[in-house]
């Protein structure tokens, strides 16, 4: 069985990606980072927010297109897509409109890439983005950016015959909301979220007005918003004791194969090791862009996460 090293969240942060590859006893050989008995596995969300986006895909993207790597795609890369994609279906418009909140999110990207002389640089980019898997099956392991979510992968294997990898077809109809491609990625790529009841809102990280509340998709069972919230520091008792039906919920099964995320945002706590969220979910993505870690798990083929196995 293979050995893999799975690494959160980098956004754009290079010099930490590459001291976790070495701390991880990667080193440069026929001209990308290997491991002499493993492989690393990047769960998303390469760019944006950081100081080096190119110096993470010069990283990142050898390794993957030399078998030294896998990676799934982040709600960051399909961002990406449908900025430098135009919209087939209403000419001299992009699928991710240009609007001043888009590009301030991708504004580090834009910084480096969206020069002149940067033109197939930014085309060999965007071509690997659309090479990514939307999630991993592997024996014994699960990987997938924010939500192990059956009925989602389900839509998107229907809507691409099987396949996991999408084309422009794919992301043209995933960019527009009220499709079943959307609502997937959505949950696949952001994870699930519970609509407020009218009147009530909150502020995201970002400062922006929100009326939904991110949930952990493996939960089940659980009555009330502060059971399956995924930061409930973050809001007050009217939100958090909010009755929730379990209908809602779709679960993920502690007799399923360990699955790993990124995406959360979890918090750096310099007295506190990283951790799993349950015996067979973790969470990777704990904040580098934000002054946190850039985390790995080392895993060896376990079925129940070893919080020994985190590294940071």
């Amino acid at each position: 069985m293979m050995k893999y090293d799975l690494i959160g969240d980098i956004h754009g942060h290079a010099d930490a990606l590459t001291s976790l590859l070495e701390k991880l006893d990667y080193r440069i050989l026929d001209g990308c980072y290997r491991h002499e008995s493993r492989k690393a596995i990047f769960l998303g969300d390469f760019i944006d927010r950081g100081p080096d986006q190119r110096g993470v895909l010069q990283t990142v993207m050898p390794m993957v297109q030399n078998k030294a790597a896998l990676a799934v795609m982040g709600n960051h890369e399909f961002n990406a897509l449908a900025f430098h994609t135009q919209d087939p279906e209403k000419l001299g418009t992009w699928l991710r409109p240009r609007k001043d909140k888009n590009v301030y999110q991708h504004l580090a990207f834009l910084s480096e890439y969206l020069r002149a002389d940067m033109d197939t640089e930014l085309e060999a980019v965007l071509e690997f983005f659309y090479s990514l898997p939307l999630w991993l099956d592997l024996d014994g392991l699960r990987v997938i950016h924010a939500a192990w979510h059956s009925s989602s992968i389900d839509i998107v294997k229907a809507a691409l015959g099987g396949k996991n990898i999408m084309d422009k077809a794919f992301l043209v109809a995933a960019s527009k909301k009220g499709t079943d491609e959307y609502a997937a990625v959505e949950i696949l790529l952001k994870g699930v979220e519970h609509t407020l009841p009218s009147g009530l809102s909150h502020r995201d990280k970002d400062g922006n007005e929100r009326t939904e509340v991110r949930t952990w998709f493996f939960q089940k069972g659980l009555n009330k918003l502060k059971d399956i919230i995924v930061h409930p520091d973050q809001f007050d008792d009217e939100i958090l004791n909010i009755p929730v039906s379990s209908e809602v919920l779709s679960g993920y099964d502690e007799s399923e194969p360990p699955v790993f995320v990124g995406h959360y945002w979890m918090k750096k706590d310099e007295a506190k090791h990283p951790a799993k969220l349950r015996e067979n979910v973790a969470c990777l993505d704990y904040s580098v862009a934000k002054g946190g870690y850039l985390v790995a798990y080392r895993w060896s083929g376990e079925q129940e996460i070893d919080n020994s196995n985190f590294v940071y």
